[in-house]
């Protein structure tokens, strides 16, 4: 598994939030994807199988620029992590 963040441009409310996750969603089975306009950026949980160029294509096909993404391994927060927001 692997986390991708994406510096999203234009998402301007909650409406634009949910367009940019439902086009992440139909071009590739992602574990889960979460999107802010408040900070500009879309995170997307995925196997390590899916391109980052189809989710990055999918966003901006959608009217949305993506200014650049971080790509690095899924760590999967324990327990205590979520308890103590470690």
């Amino acid at each position: 598994m692997k986390q991708l963040t994406l510096k999203v441009d234009g998402m301007m409310c909650g409406h634009c939030e949910a367009h940019v996750n439902d086009a992440v969603r139909k071009a590739a089975n992602v574990q889960s994807v979460t999107s802010s306009h408040a900070s500009g950026t879309t995170v997307v949980v995925l196997d390590d199988s899916v391109s980052a160029d189809a989710i990055v294509e999918a966003i901006q096909n959608e009217g949305y620029k993506v200014l650049g993404f971080e790509e690095q391994p899924y760590k999967k927060p324990g327990l205590f992590s979520k308890l103590f927001k470690k």
